[in-house]
């Protein structure tokens, strides 16, 4: 990572003013900007009539469940772009293929991609091991990487990877914000860290600690996510006497690790878990699901009751917020079969994100005019808070907010704070959230 920022109230105010001037410029960037200007073929994957994105995501294998739902989520938002105009006119095609959350077969589907299929830019390649596969690969081929799905620091190193954007709040920020909560309303009580070994939890772990005293924290168990076998950790928890557990998990390893808490009756007060592995309506699932591989029945929906978490888009129980309507509005056109839960909220709000970044591209757009597009920071759209994107910074979103799951959804608790990922950064209130368009769709 390059450098990190401090964020004040004051700069965060700039930087949303900063985002509502991009948004009235509407479309300065590209090499044929004008109104008027022809479509053409302006680069790999862009013809007149059509944009071709490919992605890598888990739709087999452990990281599945949840996660698989978040490309289709995506691609919803594309059709319904499509249905409405497009991006000037041309129509998103997406490709996303199976990589089973292996490194080698990431590597493999996304040399396909780039090298045959000729796709403009990898849109919101999934997980941390994975997309570092291919990192390296993208950035040789000047091909835009955009909005990777994984909050890992290591996508802020826009020197090293100029092509490569993060999108999501990074891990560091998510660790922070849970700690920072952790350490004011749990002083002195004895905490213990679950984690996935891997950049993931240990950017999580990083920031839990920039908060946290050194003093509470009483075990630190890390997993394998390729090993389901996690009762040694959770034993080793019970034993230190955490009375707070803080999970870095993803949702398969965190339903893993509340069983493991019930079959060794340990109850400690509080279960904080990363945004990354506590979606209710999945989890809730997934306890069902693998208490009936081993005989048992559980209340899914009691089982993550008064789980502590953060968030970095709006809480679907938010029933009357702009982007919950729209959100509802795509779900209900074209992904029906999907449950609305946080995977397809996700889906549907990077696919925003992006299609705001296309539109500020211009009219035809090489790639490099995606890029230059994204550094010049795209408005805030359905994030809570600002993005922080900058020639210097790749990171993505700056804050969140800190809610307890209360009836399958997350309530908030807070407010929306903005934070950095330096061990000495501060927290400041976040603007006020942009309401969404009322036709859905970017303004060009």
């Amino acid at each position: 990572m390059q450098r990190s920022h401090r964020l004040t109230l004051a700069a965060v105010a700039g930087a949303a003013a900063a985002a509502t001037a991009v948004a009235a410029c509407g479309s300065s960037a590209g090499t044929s900007s004008g109104s008027q200007s022809a479509l053409t073929a302006s680069a790999p994957g862009i013809t007149a009539k059509t944009i071709t994105i490919g992605s890598h995501q888990p739709l087999t294998g452990i990281a599945a469940p949840g996660y698989d739902e978040i490309a289709p989520a995506s691609n919803a938002y594309f059709q319904y772009v499509n249905a409405n105009g497009g991006v000037y006119g041309r129509k998103i095609v997406y490709k996303y293929l199976n990589d089973e959350y292996n490194p080698a077969v990431t590597s493999a589907v996304v040399h396909q991609l780039v090298l045959q299929d000729n796709v403009y830019a990898i849109f919101n390649g999934l997980g941390t091991p994975t997309h570092l596969a291919v990192a390296p690969f993208l950035n040789a081929q000047k091909v835009p990487d955009v909005f990777v799905s994984s909050g890992c620091e290591c996508w802020n190193s826009p020197s090293r990877w100029p092509y490569t954007f993060g999108w999501s709040l990074d891990y560091v920020r998510d660790g922070k914000l849970l700690g920072h909560y952790v350490e004011q309303k749990f002083k002195n009580e004895k905490i213990g860290f679950f984690y996935q070994n891997d950049e993931f939890g240990q950017d999580g772990v990083k920031g839990l600690k920039d908060e946290i005293p050194a003093r509470q924290i009483v075990s630190q168990q890390a997993y394998d996510p390729a090993n389901v076998t996690v009762g040694p950790q959770v034993a080793a928890l019970k034993a230190s006497g955490a009375q707070v557990v803080v999970s870095f998990s993803v949702t398969a390893f965190t339903a893993l690790l509340k069983l493991n808490m019930l079959g060794l009756r340990y109850t400690p007060a509080e279960l904080v878990v990363s945004s990354v592995g506590s979606d209710p309506m999945t989890l809730a699932g997934l306890l069902e699901s693998f208490a009936r591989q081993g005989g048992r029945t559980v209340a899914g929906n009691t089982l993550t009751q008064g789980i502590i978490t953060d968030g970095y888009l709006p809480s679907l129980g938010s029933t009357s917020n702009s982007w919950i309507k729209l959100f509802s509005k795509i779900h209900q056109l074209y992904l029906p079969q999907l449950p609305l839960n946080f995977n397809v909220e996700y889906g549907i709000a990077v696919g925003y994100a992006f299609v705001q970044a296309m539109f500020t591209a211009g009219r035809n757009p090489t790639r490099q005019d995606l890029v230059n597009a994204i550094n010049a920071r795209i408005p805030q759209g359905p994030a809570v808070a600002p993005y922080g994107y900058s020639p210097s910074d790749h990171s993505g979103m700056t804050g969140g907010f800190i809610a307890k799951i209360r009836n399958g959804v997350l309530d908030p608790v807070g407010p929306v704070l903005v934070t950095d990922d330096a061990p000495n950064g501060g927290f400041a209130a976040a603007p006020a959230q942009p309401a969404a368009p009322a036709n859905g769709i970017p303004a060009p």
